[in-house]
């Protein structure tokens, strides 16, 4: 990475954590809020956006703490650095994610069963606001780097708070002018399913990671081939690993087979690299040359 490569990936992790702290602030109020308009109204719905937004406080606080840590740099213990400290708080955040559905669904069955009668008018102002909040702090994330975990698993959070108050508008519309208190629960079971979306996605990506999985949209078989066929020189390569310490910072290691006639082994490697880098971002690569049999074989 260039110097001005690596300001501007500083610059863009600043604003990222920036970003994160503003949607932190709105959500963290707001969960006050609406936890006191559900107890007042007797919403379960409103308490249901209430926990997904306790679970957005927590990934977003989870995510500016990581922000902070991953900037620190590399040591004996950590060669790496600290980048994966994102993917870990990513990790944590999709677990507590189903932890919030599973009470979400016992607590809807229960009041299917036993109904309560909940204050509509209530409910509509208080999920009214928390609609205005959820968009402004959904516009504030949109805004930053897509690529990183970190913030899309955020926006993810805030994106399902925000349909999270759309169904409680909708289900104190229709106790307003129904009185039919089950579309509470019903709803909250949508909000619910919407929150196991999010954390699944946030798990399964976050797990594929620290699993030292390779980037699913990298087909190493192409890879390869366009090694080969840009680089004469090259005559096979194998025992191929690529994985990444975030999304947006990949490793790789790979061994070249040379073809016999003589070569400079020094300019292959960089002519590797530059591929690596320019057409599929890897930053990070260990190539080992090879003119006779594998050592590893």
């Amino acid at each position: 990475m260039t110097a001005a490569g690596a300001m501007n990936a500083e610059h863009s992790n600043n604003d990222d954590k920036r970003r994160v702290q503003i949607a932190l602030v709105l959500t963290a109020t707001f969960m006050v809020v609406e936890v006191i308009g559900g107890i007042l109204s007797g919403s379960l719905a409103l308490l249901a956006d209430a926990g997904h937004m306790l679970t957005d406080t927590m990934a977003l606080t989870l995510a500016a703490v990581a922000f902070g840590v991953s900037a620190r740099p590399a040591d004996s213990k950590r060669s790496y650095g600290y980048h994966r400290f994102q993917i870990l708080a990513a990790f944590v955040n999709g677990l507590s994610l189903l932890l919030v559905v599973g009470w979400i669904l016992i607590e809807a069955m229960r009041r299917l069963m036993s109904p309560q009668d909940v204050m509509g008018t209530t409910m509509l102002i208080v999920a009214s606001a928390g609609l205005l909040v959820n968009i402004i702090a959904f516009i504030v994330l949109h805004g930053g780097d897509r690529e990183n975990l970190n913030i899309r698993g955020a926006a993810l959070h805030v994106a399902g708070d925000l349909l999270g108050s759309i169904a409680a508008i909708v289900a104190a519309i229709v106790i307003i002018f129904t009185a039919w208190m089950p579309i509470d629960p019903i709803l909250s079971v949508v909000v619910a399913l919407l929150i196991l979306r999010s954390a699944w996605y946030l798990v399964k990506r976050s797990a594929h990671i620290l699993l030292e999985g390779a980037p699913e949209w990298l087909d190493q078989d192409s890879m390869q081939n366009r090694l080969v066929e840009r680089i004469p020189a090259i005559n096979s390569i194998h025992h191929v690993h690529v994985w990444g310490l975030t999304p947006q910072h990949l490793m790789l290691t790979m061994h070249v087979a040379l073809k016999d006639s003589p070569t400079d082994a020094t300019a292959v490697v960089r002519r590797v690299k530059a591929i690596l880098r320019e057409d599929f971002g890897i930053r990070h690569s260990t190539i080992e040359i090879e003119t006779e049999d594998c050592a590893d074989h």
